[in-house]
């Protein structure tokens, strides 16, 4: 990914290559969609790192008393080392950005993947593509709020921490000194309190803006008539309270806020200024001088910002977190308006020029925004994600000739886990006509146990000797998902017919791997164990349905539940996610009863990705919702659907019963014990197409439609946006 960084003993900037953080505990992945340049706080650490060494020394004396320091104790040779090598390294830059949640850590259950965030910190919110953000420095945009306001949430907190500090009070007169970015969002504030506001800069466009937001006047701190305007509004009692946001080394902010305060009226400090106190004129008037910590309370507490542990909101009402989500709120409601305030924005791509202009004065801004290539303003109008559907090309294909009609089928099985002995193996150790050849696993004993119940001929661990024998007429690939692209291609390239478990690829690459196997060879006998669309009721539903004319919805409620603890299953890591695993089922059965295969897909999940909601678009216009969801009860059917189109609906109830409602209703008979789910119908199609050398039961197009529309649900995840389905020549 890219990231904005400079390095303070050069002052270089630039757009480096660096790696993605890893998303850990306690946090999440964020994909940044834009980025605010604070035109203070960043500009000043731009230009210091412009200075001289002496200049840099004079402009930050806290950091020359730590090298002190740092000679008393360890000497001048291992100081020079240590503070050359830290001011030669590159810095990150940014504190405040928005951005779509790419990756949920662990301990997160707030916010799920696709969510938009604001995001704040400077170690966490910067500059970058993307940033892992821990728990309490990051809040859920609300609904309707734009991503490019959002951006605005860490600044908008640290004005709202300094309105906080002054107890504003309805109908108090408040002055602002110092309109940059911090000054115009506390005058909304203000005002949006109820405050009378008269704001200070010399910037007569700023000043201009500020009366727009919301400030009764707003003049040049060195004329008369911002004192006319204080004097005016309080009967010249002077102003209730005073927010020093200015920048700079002049103490003219501070000695104008001493004049300008009532008797014992309160000044705090948000900015970064000067800050030498006349001390006749404080001491007179008895001010209450403050300063404003940052965001609010939390900041630079590590176990509030890296360990997420939260203060007490009967102790705390007002934390960094909670006043980030107050200022999105209040842009939402539109009490604050943050559009007038950007200035500029620029790609994230042109970031060096950006800053370069800023600094050398050739734009002059309240807020520039970094704008990066997953905007979600521009969803609509950038190119969606694509998951490529791959074509499928036949070099020769190699021809399956038709057996003697009592020559057995022979079988060879790569895997005996519980589903192949439970539900393939057990159809087709009956079936007339099959012989079972060889099993294949990776421990002896588990192929013996197989050749004990089933009656295989042999029982072996080696993969080659099954693939090399060519007496095999076709390879079962029921291993874990992880390797069933590899299995079939070898099987492929070896000459085998291949039906092969759910899912066929785990990934755009396996697929890939698979047709490259299938050109290659020539050979395209494939099958996926997508039985759905074998099941006997579903058959005769669809068939009672009939054909339709117009587009069709349909709605697939999957009630997978929990897994048990220690399945297989859970390791995302090495065999992918759950629905990666099983969702081409759904997808399958989908895309047969709607006669087409999707051009699109949108996912998304709620908190934590244990519920998923999947739609698929097809070429007529019909979509498919699949419901995917583990939180459901145990005693509900496990899959039910519905199918409406053309006046007609098709329900099916766990494969125990359909229906089909139109002018006439047709209920199938209820056998409630009986729960076919195609296994037998769909493995009597394979042996069929093996024996005669006749087509496979499903084309291996749709096949590869299907596994390209399971993996772009991990990318829709991922994206937050629909990801197009686009073939391939």
């Amino acid at each position: 990914m890219k990231q904005v960084v400079q390095n303070y003993k050069s002052g270089e900037l630039a757009v480096l290559d660096v790696p993605v953080p890893g998303c850990k505990p306690g946090g999440v992945l964020v994909r940044s969609a834009y980025s605010l340049i604070s035109t203070g706080t960043e500009l000043m650490k731009v230009s210091e790192a412009g200075m001289s060494m002496l200049g840099k020394a004079r402009s930050r004396p806290d950091q020359v008393a730590k090298v002190m320091q740092s000679v008393a104790a360890n000497g001048v040779p291992a100081t020079y080392r240590k503070v050359m090598g830290k001011l030669d390294s590159f810095t990150p830059l940014g504190y405040s950005l928005c951005g779509v949640v790419e990756q949920v850590g662990a301990g997160i259950d707030d916010v799920a993947v696709g969510d938009l965030v604001a995001c704040a910190g400077n170690e966490h919110a910067l500059h970058a593509e993307l940033n892992w953000v821990p728990k309490n420095l990051y809040a859920r945009v609300p609904d309707g709020l734009a991503p490019r306001h959002a951006a605005f949430g860490t600044v908008g907190s640290i004005a709202l921490q300094g309105v906080r500090q002054g107890e504003s009070q309805l109908g108090e007169v408040a002055l602002v000194i110092g309109l940059g970015l911090i000054g115009q969002l506390v005058v909304q504030l203000l005002a949006a309190s109820g405050v009378r506001v008269v704001g200070a800069d010399p910037d007569p466009v700023r000043c201009e803006l500020a009366e727009r937001l919301g400030a009764v006047t707003c003049r040049d701190p060195a004329s008369a008539a911002v004192e006319a305007a204080v004097a005016e509004l309080t009967g010249g009692h002077g102003a209730d309270q005073v927010y020093l946001a200015a920048g700079g080394g002049s103490n003219q902010p501070v000695e104008l806020a001493a004049r300008l305060s009532r008797d014992r009226g309160r000044v705090v400090d948000i900015g970064k200024c000067r800050l030498d106190l006349p001390w006749n004129a404080y001491y007179e008037k008895e001010l209450d001088v403050r300063f404003s910590r940052s965001y609010g309370p939390g900041r630079y507490d590590p176990e509030y910002e890296l360990e997420g542990r939260d203060y007490p909101i009967g102790h705390v009402r007002w934390t960094e977190r909670r006043n980030l989500a107050c200022f999105l709120d209040l842009v939402a409601r539109g009490s604050v308006d943050v559009e007038p305030l950007v200035s500029h924005v620029a790609d994230f791509a042109d970031a060096v020029e950006t800053y370069q202009r800023l600094k050398d004065g050739g734009l002059k801004a309240v807020a520039v925004l970094f704008r990066y290539p997953a905007d979600p303003d521009q969803a609509a109008e950038a190119e969606a994600p694509v998951v490529a559907v791959p074509a499928v090309r036949r070099n020769g294909t190699v021809s399956a000739p038709a057996r003697a009609a009592r020559t057995p089928v022979r079988l060879a099985f790569v895997g005996a886990g519980n589903y192949a002995t439970s539900m393939l193996l057990p159809h087709l150790a009956q079936r007339d006509g099959v012989k079972l050849s060889t099993v294949v696993t990776t421990t002896a004993l588990s192929a013996a146990n197989a050749q004990r119940k089933f009656g295989f001929a042999e029982a072996t661990t080696d993969l080659d000797a099954v693939l090399g024998d060519p007496s095999i007429d076709a390879v079962f690939v029921v291993t874990r998902h992880s390797s069933h692209a590899e299995l079939t291609r070898k099987a492929l390239l070896a000459g085998k017919t291949v039906f092969v478990e759910k899912p066929l690829a785990l990934t755009e690459d396996e697929l890939a791997g698979v047709l490259a196997a299938v050109e290659e060879s020539g050979n395209d006998r494939l099958q996926v164990g997508f039985n759905r669309r074998f099941a006997p009721l579903l058959q005769e539903a669809r068939k009672r349905f009939g054909a339709r004319t117009g587009p069709a919805s349909l709605r697939y409620l999957v009630n997978a539940g929990r897994l048990d603890h220690g399945s297989w299953y859970l390791q995302q890591g090495t065999e992918g996610s759950r629905f990666a695993g099983e969702g081409g089922h759904f997808i399958d059965t989908a895309s047969w009863l709607l006669e087409a295969d999707p051009v699109s897909v949108y996912a998304v999940a709620t908190s934590g990705n244990e519920d998923l909601q999947i739609v698929l678009r097809y070429p007529d216009g019909s979509t498919a919702t699949i419901s995917y969801v583990t939180t459901g009860a145990a005693g509900f059917p496990k899959e039910t659907l519905d199918l409406v189109a053309d006046g007609k609906v098709l329900q099916l109830d766990d494969f125990v019963r359909t229906a089909v409602y139109g002018r006439k209703r047709w209920l199938s008979s209820r056998l409630p014990k009986a729960r076919d789910k195609g296994q037998s119908a769909e493995l009597a199609a394979f042996v069929k197409a093996v024996r005669t050398g006749g087509p496979m039961p499903v084309p291996l197009e749709s096949l590869v439609a299907t596994t390209a529309a399971t993996l772009a649900v991990q990318a829709g995840l991922a994206g937050g946006a629909p990801v197009t389905l686009a073939r391939t020549r």
